[in-house]
């Protein structure tokens, strides 16, 4: 009898599979969905050093020179997130730019500033500290993981959600709160024109152009704007082709420890708000991010955030919004976002082209982000069914930690009597609903015997690992 041929080795393709985050699309699909990210963030970018350059009184020539600064040090920032070198960046599609949380202290810095030509210096002495130091407490920041099942973490993820809604409301309005024409029809009617184009591209079309609808939504918005007189291509015709963000070109940065203790107080609000954004799209990507990834990411938010001001730029933070897009799209390339990262490096390198997207008008912008951070709310409650809570105790700690987390959203002045470092914290819905989230699920279900010490996880997917002993086991008997 002849010899029977030895078995080939197995060749399953799931074997072979690359994971979705560490899928290169083909070069068109890569940018164009590249483009997309760099759209749905692109005003959250630019309005923190307009507010501080406004503060500041920075003429109009230093102000486009600034908010280039601020592109282009959120593309590095991307870069070391998305591609990552050595032990820095979570490795996933998470984009990175100025976080909104350091607005108030930084316009609070520069009030304070006699001389107004140091308050810039000032600012980027105060983040590069805090960004060196956030560094060197990234791994036992990153320890907090244990502390975030899904309990916890679909709260946070529904919160972060809810918390950007009221900004998409506020583009929806109009880019300038005190103009006649805030909240006019003609902004509402473009941001729910805008809404119902993405919808129907959702709902009738498939493959590349469905995952792309949000930036086709914006061209439409954009162009159906053109007859109300809503766009306006005055940046286009006034921007320089190239120009470089000069290393230290507000002067050499100063080192005052007011500033320092302020800026650190953001950094931490930041690596908290970092910190359950990298679960939520660990949740969404379907790679849970563990202890390790949430460490390499703070690691890259926090050395993004000390070079930052090399370039001219502010503390850099995960960005939320974006979340939303990958959750809606399905996209989970971490590719496509870091050529959303080269893209952002461009428009600092070239103002005419970070004019372009500079041309999408605001009522336009709030269309589309119903959709973005709406899903982003939307995948917290998908986390939340899993969570446990036909257990009462999980429902007090999603109830309050809920209603903790929307203070800052419904009532703006609850904490208006707190100083103001402590309502740097405060006021971010994100971080007081965590921080409550945290703690109760700590008397809940760790202190003690906490009702169910016992009975502290949910069923589990196959080859499923769950970190912490938060969530709740569905009882074996009614």
């Amino acid at each position: 009898m002849a010899a029977q041929p030895d078995a080939a080795p197995p060749t399953a393709p799931e074997q072979r599979a690359v994971h979705p985050v560490d899928e290169k699309l083909p070069a068109l699909k890569m940018a164009t969905t590249g483009l997309q990210h760099v759209a749905a963030m692109y005003a959250g970018v630019v309005a923190p050093p307009l507010i501080v350059g406004a503060a500041i009184g920075l003429t109009g020539t230093e102000l486009t020179f600034l908010t280039g600064a601020c592109l282009f040090t959120a593309g590095l920032a991307t870069f070391l997130q998305t591609l990552g070198i050595w032990k820095i960046g979570a490795r996933l599609p998470f984009v990175n730019g100025v976080t909104f949380a350091g607005v108030a202290p930084m316009t609070a810095i520069v009030a304070s500033t006699d001389d107004k030509s140091d308050a810039l210096p000032i600012i980027f002495g105060a983040v590069i500290v805090a960004g060196l130091l956030g560094f060197m407490a990234a791994p036992f920041f990153s320890k907090m993981v244990r502390f975030f099942p899904p309990v916890v973490t679909g709260t946070v993820i529904t919160l972060i959600g809810v918390s950007l809604l009221p900004v998409a409301f506020g583009w929806a309005q109009g880019p300038n709160p005190a103009a006649d024409d805030y909240g006019a029809s003609t902004n509402l009617g473009l941001a729910a024109g805008t809404l119902v184009i993405v919808l129907l591209l959702r709902r009738f079309t498939r493959g590349f152009v469905k995952q792309i609808a949000v930036l086709l939504g914006l061209v439409a918005g954009t162009l159906v704007a053109i007859p109300f007189g809503a766009t306006d291509f005055g940046p286009v015709a006034d921007a320089a082709i190239v120009g470089f963000p000069t290393p230290f070109h507000f002067g050499a940065p100063q080192f005052q420890v007011a500033a320092i203790v302020s800026m650190c107080v953001v950094m931490v609000v930041s690596m908290t708000e970092s910190t359950a954004d990298m679960l939520a799209l660990g949740e969404i990507v379907d790679r849970p991010a563990d202890e390790k990834t949430i460490a390499a990411g703070l690691r890259a938010d926090t050395l993004g955030s000390a070079i930052s001001p090399l370039f001219n730029g502010f503390m850099c933070s995960a960005f939320a919004q974006n979340i939303g897009l990958v959750a809606m799209t399905k996209i989970r390339s971490r590719y496509v976002v870091a050529a959303g990262g080269g893209f952002l490096v461009l428009m600092g390198l070239c103002p005419m082209a970070a004019s372009l997207i500079a041309v999408v008008p605001r009522p336009v912008l709030g269309g589309a982000g119903v959709v973005l951070f709406g899903s982003v709310a939307a995948s917290g409650i998908q986390t939340l069914v899993r969570a446990g809570l036909e257990k009462d105790n999980n429902v007090l700690i999603v109830a309050v930690s809920l209603a903790v987390g929307i203070i800052p959203i419904t009532a703006p002045e609850f904490y208006h009597s707190f100083p103001e470092t402590a309502r740097i914290v405060l006021d971010s819905g994100i971080s007081t609903g965590c921080v409550a989230a945290v703690l109760l699920n700590l008397v809940f279900n760790h202190l003690g015997k906490g009702g169910d010490a016992q009975d502290v996880t949910h069923p589990m997917e196959a080859g499923e690992e769950i970190t912490g002993a938060a969530t709740t086991r569905a009882p074996a008997t009614p």
